[in-house]
């Protein structure tokens, strides 16, 4: 069985209309574009040709990803509360002996959109901050390296 992603329904609606683009436009231009390249002779030494080729591989297999996604993911809803870590969360954390502050969003690195990195909740900082609330240390461990941080604020 297939992992289900857990999507924002703003992700959701933002890749449904890449796929939609990629499917339509995207595959009349590349095949436009393997046309002309074709029409200028010898596949063989054809540099236009080889980079459309290398194009539509690369556009099919972001529509196979983007096809398996959506298949697959359950919409998340903003319930409005903010006061735990839960996927779609924007998350500031401090790392014990360090001042600096640093902002992560919880969840797909589909939902990037923004200024923010995003935290798979299913890494070990990620599984460790799920559940979790402002003011809360949270310890995990990365390559043998216990670390220590602590939830300064929670967003949507």
């Amino acid at each position: 069985m297939a992992q289900t992603h857990e999507l924002s329904q703003a992700a959701f609606d933002r890749l449904s209309a890449e796929l939609t683009e990629l499917t339509t436009h995207g595959r009349i231009d590349i095949a436009r574009k393997i046309e002309e390249a074709r029409a200028l002779g010898d596949l063989s030494e054809n540099g236009d040709y080889h980079a459309a080729k290398e194009e539509q591989g690369k556009m099919e297999a972001r529509i196979g990803h983007l096809n398996a996604l959506l298949e697959n993911c359950e919409i998340i809803a903003d319930d409005g509360e903010h006061d735990v870590v839960k996927v779609g969360s924007i998350v500031t954390i401090v790392h014990e002996d360090d001042d600096d502050e640093e902002h992560y969003l919880i969840g797909s690195i589909e939902e990037k959109n923004g200024d923010h990195d995003v935290i798979s909740p299913t890494s070990p900082l990620g599984e460790r901050l799920l559940g979790s609330k402002v003011g809360e240390d949270v310890t995990y461990e990365v390559r043998g390296n216990e670390l220590k941080v602590t939830v300064i604020e929670i967003r949507r």
